[in-house]
């Protein structure tokens, strides 16, 4: 008795972008445990050899799915940011947004911060990286250069307050995507649920330098 061959899933000359996609697929119904070479190319309906030939190994494969998602956060916090003219509203936005696509893409952006298996040294990941601090830097009113090799350069205090406000929204994400904040939603009238507690939170808060603060 013979089996039919598992039906190709991907279009001729993409099979690098359906086996990112397979690796998402599987991401998103396993977790990352669940992620292996064989379980992402029978996803894919091809040979478990295909994923090492074009990605070298499972770091290099789930590296290019983090830069994947790097990408999808930058665009992100672009476009909420475009939505704003006002500056602090704009920078208020992006906050938003990284928060958001933390809180919809618990997966992804639980893969994009697993040093242990991507590496951040790969140049795709690494630029992928980059490129969403450079329009991450805009919250506290950074230079706003173009995305290229050269690192944004930031002065001591543009430093520090990046970090801080890095560090209160991912913070923040990582409490919702952890589901820490229920608690609070049960004992208050306020909000229906965590995710309304966070964005009026993100509201009330002053992101970036003000008219008269030093830069």
């Amino acid at each position: 008795m013979t089996t039919d061959a598992p039906p190709k899933r991907y279009h001729h000359g993409s099979l690098p972008e359906a086996l990112l996609a397979a690796a998402e697929t599987v991401l998103l119904r396993e977790g990352i445990p669940g992620l292996g070479l064989r379980a992402i190319a029978r996803e894919a309906g091809v040979s478990h050899t295909a994923p090492k030939h074009h990605f070298g190994d499972m770091t290099g494969l789930v590296s290019e799915l983090a830069a994947v998602g790097y990408g999808r956060l930058s665009g992100a916090m672009r476009d909420a940011a475009a939505l704003h003219a006002d500056v602090r509203e704009r920078r208020n936005a992006i906050a938003r947004a990284y928060v958001h696509f933390a809180y919809d893409n618990p997966a992804m952006f639980g893969l994009m911060f697993r040093d242990e298996i991507i590496d951040m040294q790969r140049p795709v990941l690494g630029g992928a990286a980059r490129e969403a601090m450079r329009v991450m830097a805009a919250i506290i009113g950074a230079k706003d250069e173009p995305p290229d090799e050269t690192p944004v350069s930031l002065s001591a205090t543009e430093a520090m307050r990046i970090t801080a406000a890095w560090g209160y929204v991912h913070g923040l994400a990582t409490l919702l995507i952890d589901q820490r904040l229920r608690g609070i939603v049960k004992i208050t009238p306020a909000f229906e649920n965590p995710i309304d507690l966070v964005d009026q939170a993100l509201n009330d808060v002053r992101f970036g330098f003000e008219a008269g603060e030093p830069a």
